[in-house]
């Protein structure tokens, strides 16, 4: 099976702290890497972490607050300088591009790169990106401003075919990929093989769902319903609950009881105040209500 795992590149909210980076998040799928946010310091990150950053071809912003997308005209830049030539996707509130140009305008810089925008919609979901094994689509968040969260979601994979019945029936290349698609098989003598003789039922699809800064919000769970991994931010405990809904953020509690509800199967809690030195009492809050809860730790990868 290919691989989807998360890599957390920032998990602090809305300041950096000597030890923690703000949001940004490296998918791979297939060995095809989507960056989600793009705090400050995602380059050196990436760096830090060895990832190829010329690599990513689509990159999602969830919304316009700058611990998300401060990271991003840097980013560019360096992509610039170190030779890149092919287009970059970049999924965000329109404005995104009067903040790249605005940055670029005044340094006189001229990418030899097309960027090219996806507007998001925050009126509804869609589905924004889409190809041969992948599609993702948006979730609309209750947050200050208007924000989006992220589900990346596999398409259904072919049926394998069992390669001695290739043999067994000498069958021809051309059938092959019917056969993979569902198709029965007829042999020249007109017998018919039945699909299910013939091939394995394909492997199970995965879904990882991004929850961006959010206050706690239930209408997101049919959205998010079943995923493998969901991502939620927790930025503060449940005693600064008060805190949490005037800021429009959740409590680690309440991104569990969102998993919870939603029947994950596992939960990542980040975008962590700065005031928390130590993340344990967060994570030992979150595993009280849901137990497969795990801290987004900058640097680890979580396979979906």
């Amino acid at each position: 099976m290919h691989p989807f795992e998360v890599t957390i590149l920032g998990c602090s909210s809305a300041t950096p702290t000597s030890k923690r980076n703000p949001t940004a998040q490296l998918v791979n799928h297939a060995e095809r890497f989507f960056l989600i946010d793009c705090a400050e310091g995602t380059q050196v990150q990436l760096r830090k972490f060895k990832i190829k950053f010329q690599r990513i071809n689509h990159i999602f912003i969830s919304h316009l607050h700058g611990d998300h997308y401060l990271g991003l005209p840097g980013l560019l830049s360096s992509m610039h300088l170190l030779g890149r030539t092919s287009d970059l996707h970049i999924y965000a509130k329109a404005e995104i591009k009067e903040i790249i140009d605005i940055n670029y305008k005044y340094s006189e810089t001229h990418l030899n790169f097309n960027l090219i925008y996806h507007p998001l919609r925050y009126d509804k979901s869609e589905v924004i990106y889409e190809d041969e094994k992948l599609f993702v689509k948006t979730i609309l968040l209750n947050h200050r401003i208007p924000c989006c969260g992220f589900v990346f979601s596999e398409k259904e994979n072919q049926r394998t075919i069992k390669k001695e019945k290739i043999d067994e029936y000498a069958i021809p290349i051309s059938e092959i990929n019917n056969i993979k698609n569902g198709s029965d098989y007829v042999s020249e003598s007109g017998k018919i093989i039945l699909n299910s003789e013939l091939t394995n039922p394909p492997s199970a699809t995965r879904k990882y769902a991004f929850c961006s800064d959010t206050c706690y919000d239930e209408t997101i769970i049919e959205e998010i319903k079943n995923v493998d991994l969901l991502y939620h931010e927790a930025t503060f405990m449940q005693n600064m609950l008060k805190r949490a809904k005037a800021t429009f953020h959740s409590t680690a509690s309440q991104a569990a009881e969102i998993a919870l509800k939603a029947d994950v199967e596992k939960l990542i809690i980040g975008h962590f105040s700065a005031r928390y030195k130590d993340l344990e009492p967060l994570l030992n809050e979150a595993k009280s209500i849901f137990p497969i809860t795990v801290l987004a730790e900058e640097g680890e990868k979580y396979s979906v």
